[in-house]
């Protein structure tokens, strides 16, 4: 049988590798990620309940629900994902991340599925899920418009991915380069590169290429006098989060 073709970037790769012993250090290279997740987690949670029409109040609300993390890292997300009763699988390409997120998964009780594996490699051995989480991964892979397609296989017909990256504008430039790279120094200089953000319009029209229906999206902004995140309707101009549905 053939490889599957993958749109893995071997350097990005490699960067997050050598940070893949930190995933767990709120005050450490992935503090940035610590502090966006209950964002990113109420709107992952929201959209899923409204797709599923779950009860977010009730007792293990995603159970029966099968969801893949692609690009999981040290499993932030895929965690609260399992405990709240999804059958999860953790996908990452860097295979430094996944025995940290196999180590925290069983200090916390929870039963992951973490794989070193590519999202293109699972589509071709015919895996399917009802949710794909493919949260800051994009702006890393060397191909979105393969990367979206091979997503898409990966969803059963009426499934839900939650795609989330950095909008391309001076503001993001100045907030994710200059601000957490150059001058916090939450992140390694040269973790992400300006050229590859992507603007929620050409988000939108790569996940309708792909074969998606985009059905939201929403900025997650950060308030520097709170020291905190959240959702927003309009501002958009620097990390933001999309809902798309495969159809039925």
């Amino acid at each position: 049988m053939q490889a599957a073709a993958t749109t893995v970037d071997a350097a990005e790769v490699a960067k997050f590798e050598a940070m893949a012993a930190e995933w767990w250090d709120p005050n450490g290279k992935f503090k940035p990620l610590h502090m966006l997740n209950p964002c990113r987690l109420d709107y992952i949670t929201a959209q899923i309940a409204a797709e599923f029409g779950r009860d977010l109040s009730g007792p293990a609300p995603f159970a029966g629900l099968r969801l893949l993390d692609i690009g999981c890292g040290g499993g932030l997300l895929a965690e609260p994902m399992a405990r709240l009763g999804a059958r999860v699988t953790g996908a990452d390409a860097a295979a430094g991340n996944i025995p940290v997120a196999q180590v925290h998964a069983a200090q916390s009780g929870l039963e992951i599925d973490y794989r070193h594996t590519t999202a293109e490699a699972l589509a071709e051995a015919g895996e399917v899920f009802d949710v794909v989480l493919n949260m800051e991964v994009i702006e890393h892979v060397a191909s979105p418009p393969a990367f979206l397609a091979a997503c898409r296989a990966l969803l059963k017909p009426g499934g839900l991915m939650i795609c989330s990256t950095i909008n391309r504008t001076p503001k993001s430039f100045m907030a994710a380069i200059v601000g957490a790279e150059w001058v916090m120094r939450w992140l390694p200089k040269g973790t992400h590169e300006w050229g590859k953000f992507i603007t929620p319009d050409e988000l939108f029209a790569l996940l309708e290429k792909a074969g998606m229906e985009p059905v939201d999206r929403k900025g997650c902004v950060f308030n520097p006098v709170s020291w905190s995140w959240s959702l927003s309707d309009r501002d958009l101009s620097v990390n933001y989060v999309t809902a798309s549905v495969k159809p039925s």
